[in-house]
């Protein structure tokens, strides 16, 4: 019975792991994004 009980929590770790992983790109993708907007406008405002 402990053998079954301890499985499911195996299984539910690596989909936890993609949650950060997902939320980590998106994290990375909006700090990119920023950082091209905030050039845009400072390359807009010199010119």
């Amino acid at each position: 019975m402990s053998t079954a009980k301890k499985k499911p929590p195996i299984t539910s770790r690596p989909k936890e792991k993609e949650q950060v992983n997902k939320k980590a790109i998106i994290w990375i993708g909006v700090a990119l994004g920023l950082i091209i907007v905030v050039m845009a406008v400072l390359l807009s405002l010199d010119i």
